[in-house]
């Protein structure tokens, strides 16, 4: 592969992937009444994972507790794409934990109700585990160091909204946390995860996501990103794949076999839950039949069932 801006050392060799930590992504925006229009990644994810979870998050947009862990993620992003706007020297370890607690407030200040997770049960404000948790944060910043040198590298984008529309009618949309482009075009796709990566047979579903934003870019820019690589914090991973095109003609499909099952399902109202271990830290088990709860009233008009077609008459002998 031909060196990417600014950086001379080829990527590492490819490692298992981690569970996505959720970070700032495009959603599946919702036409007026709630009915998908576009679809993302991590919707996508979803409906694989769960359609009475997709339906809950895109439909019925029921409300979920923010996690320290998926704020985390947050924050360590918005240090590693903040970063870059510093000259290639200043980018140092030492800066990007300064970064860490401006983030944070940034971040804050635009979503008060993230405070409720260092609330103590008095109301007052827990600082040795607001302390403890941005340390964790600092930790993570800190390890990308030893995985990527950002003082050799030059960004072409960071957190880049793409977004296109498949001949079948089929919006896909979606952020990169950074794509890099070296002298001879060839293009890279970078996301980062705080994750820990887990055994390499579960490495399908962020490769599916990195597949995904693959096929955008060649649809947009008409060029089929040379790599894309996944960079896991919470182990100090890289995974790295190379597609082709064959790669994302098979997402492509996938993705239209997605859509039309979410189309069904949106027309229907038949929206199943699939139990699985994931289930333990879903936000709606009170709406869940699978725990004995009932899901709202769904909110869209439902298509009346298609009229029954009585049978030929066989003809008498």
């Amino acid at each position: 592969m031909g060196t990417l801006t600014g950086e001379t050392d080829e990527p590492s060799a490819p490692v298992a992937e981690a569970p996505a930590v959720p970070a700032p992504a495009a959603e599946a925006r919702a036409l007026p009444g709630g009915r998908p229009a576009s679809l993302s990644p991590s919707r996508a994810a979803d409906f694989m994972q769960c359609p009475l979870l997709y339906r809950f998050r895109v439909i019925d947009r029921l409300p979920e507790k923010p996690s320290p862990a998926a704020t985390r993620g947050t924050v360590v992003h918005a240090v590693l794409e903040r970063l870059f706007d510093a000259p290639a020297a200043q980018r140092t370890a030492d800066r990007a934990r300064e970064l860490v607690p401006g983030e944070w407030q940034r971040l804050l200040a635009a979503r008060p109700e993230l405070a409720e997770l260092f609330a103590r049960e008095d109301g007052g404000q827990d600082a040795e585990r607001l302390a403890q948790w941005l340390a964790d944060a600092e930790r993570l910043v800190e390890r990308w160091f030893t995985l990527e040198d950002p003082t050799r590298l030059e960004p072409a984008e960071r957190e880049l909204f793409v977004e296109t529309v498949l001949d079948s009618g089929l919006t896909l949309r979606g952020y990169i946390d950074r794509v890099d482009v070296a002298p001879s075009g060839e293009v890279r796709l970078v996301d980062y995860k705080t994750g820990k990566a887990p055994a390499p047979q579960y490495a399908s579903g962020a490769l599916f996501q990195m597949k995904f934003y693959a096929l955008v870019v060649w649809r947009l820019r008409g060029v089929v990103p040379r790599r894309l690589q996944l960079v896991y914090l919470g182990s100090g991973d890289v995974l790295t794949y190379d597609p082709v095109e064959a790669d994302l003609l098979a997402v492509e499909r996938k993705l239209h076999a997605l859509w039309e099952a979410i189309s069904l399902a949106t027309e229907t109202g038949d929206w199943r839950p699939r139990p699985t271990k994931l289930c333990g830290w879903c936000d709606h088990q009170a709406h869940c039949p699978e725990f004995g709860g009932t899901p709202p009233p769904y909110p869209l008009h439902l298509a009346p069932p298609a009229p029954r077609q009585a049978p030929p008459e066989e003809s008498g002998g």
